[in-house]
């Protein structure tokens, strides 16, 4: 199972960039069920927090409910998370405190991987990050 990073659906959706093409099949795979993965709640508060930032708020209603008929199960962000999240950020100086929310629900959920073209979690070596 590999956890989503919100990067990956905002490149699916957005306007034309060189991830697109990837992000979009790679997600069209999760949908057919040729690669089985998830998000985590963080993921989805993201994508609210993004479209709403930049005042594309019609955009980021439909991304959020294409992202939620697309994962409909979201790994909840516990306290388990938040402390193992807490631990890695005392590991890793450069690490933002979102970075360290998604690595930690990965690795509490025993997620095989992430799927992000952000390179901060490549310092974390309990997970691997895969690109779409």
């Amino acid at each position: 199972m590999i956890l989503v990073d919100a990067n990956v659906i905002m490149y699916a959706a957005g306007s034309d960039h060189p991830h697109k093409p990837r992000c979009v099949r790679f997600l069209e795979e999760v949908a057919s069920g040729e690669v089985e993965a998830t998000v985590d709640a963080e993921v989805l508060q993201e994508i609210l927090h993004r479209y709403r930032a930049i005042g594309r708020w019609s955009d980021g209603r439909r991304v959020y409910d294409l992202a939620r008929k697309l994962f409909p199960l979201a790994l909840p962000i516990t306290a388990d998370v938040l402390d193992r999240a807490r631990a890695l950020l005392d590991e890793h100086e450069s690490l933002s405190a979102r970075d360290a929310v998604h690595a930690a629900a990965a690795i509490v959920h025993s997620m095989d991987a992430i799927c992000s073209y952000d390179r901060d979690f490549d310092v974390i070596a309990e997970i691997e990050r895969r690109e779409p």
